[in-house]
């Protein structure tokens, strides 16, 4: 639902209701029972990035194209080889973005 259907369900139930349901303790009591959050660790994450970014371009230096492509962007040309280097470039900043915005809605 969007916020503004849910501003109106809330508006709705706050003019019937005048506080909170009385539980008896029932929610505090529950939240004393549940186990403490684990504190997540990023050096997995960051070291895996790393190590990926490292094979990639380790494997990528031995590939001619790649290399092709290269010189001609530093040196000015627009050849088949640059393109292919933007569009790889582009589709993986792309899918990077799909990513955040598809972990970001899980929060």
């Amino acid at each position: 639902m969007s916020d503004l259907q849910n501003d109106a369900i809330d508006h709705l139930l706050l003019q019937q209701f005048e506080g909170p349901v009385p539980d008896g303790g029932f929610c505090d009591q529950i939240m004393q029972r549940l186990p403490a959050r684990r504190r997540r660790y990023t050096w997995p994450l960051v070291l895996g990035i790393v190590a990926g970014a490292t094979m990639c371009g380790l494997s990528l230096l031995s590939a001619p194209l790649v290399r092709i492509g290269w010189r001609d962007w530093l040196a000015g040309e627009l050849s088949a080889p640059v393109i292919m280097l933007l569009v790889t470039m582009a589709g993986i900043s792309l899918l990077a973005a799909a990513w955040t915005a598809a972990e970001a809605d899980d929060r």
